[in-house]
């Protein structure tokens, strides 16, 4: 499966944010995460709605909205997105979880499950039919600086073998959380396809976002 790279716009330069978007196009990002936090579901409160339709107004990179808030359903609406666009939602997020992943469905939008690192993978089981999209979050969601889960290797490569076993091969598994080179390799290795990228790998002080882009692309073998 072709490995693909995620940048977290939390992590750009927020006053010079189309700048960065355009920065980001020309070094050839996949997708363009978005992180949408409530204050309820994790402590943090991120971007908003207006933000993300602007964003998405002034570019046809596709967005990656990982949306760490309860009731996501009720947001729904408020985003102006396409098919190429993935909306990611955490399993604990809404007691009736399979519901609110075909309202994704039904919205045109592709449908991602996160799941936290104490999530067993028992959860995705029974909804591989709803989702076109794992994110198996590496650190614990909402907060910055984190290290890396340490069964982090482990889950993403049983994550790979439940779906492969459950006639999913195609189905991409996304990590998030301090993906640095060297974490991205071992986690590649492990079976990860796409990568969220923010100030451990791509948002560097001392390397412009092309550079940065490119050496991830390398170390990850991405085409």
């Amino acid at each position: 499966m072709t490995k693909q790279l995620s940048a977290s716009l939390m992590c750009a330069d927020l006053m010079n944010l189309q700048k960065s978007v355009d920065e980001l196009k020309k070094a050839g990002i996949d997708y363009l995460h978005i992180d949408i936090m409530d204050g309820s579901f994790v402590p943090n409160i991120t971007l908003g709605f207006d933000l993300i339709n602007a964003i998405k107004a002034v570019t046809d990179i596709p967005l990656d909205i990982h949306m760490m808030v309860n009731e996501p359903s009720k947001f729904f609406d408020m985003m102006k997105l396409d098919e190429n666009d993935i909306i990611c939602v955490h399993y604990e997020s809404d007691i009736h979880i399979h519901r609110v992943l075909s309202q994704i469905k039904a919205k045109g939008c592709k449908a991602g499950l996160a799941l936290n690192p104490q999530t067993p993978l028992e959860s995705v089981k029974y909804l591989t039919d709803y989702i076109d999209m794992l994110l198996v979050m590496t650190v614990s969601p909402g907060f910055a600086g984190q290290k890396l889960f340490a069964a982090a290797e482990r889950k993403v490569a049983d994550a790979r073998k439940l779906l492969d076993d459950a006639g999913f091969a195609d189905m991409p598994i996304e990590v998030d959380g301090n993906i640095s080179i060297e974490n991205g390799r071992k986690l590649s290795t492990s079976g990860a396809d796409i990568f969220v990228l923010g100030t451990s790998s791509l948002f560097l002080k001392d390397k412009e976002l092309s550079q940065a882009a490119q050496d991830v692309r390398s170390a990850l073998n991405v085409q």
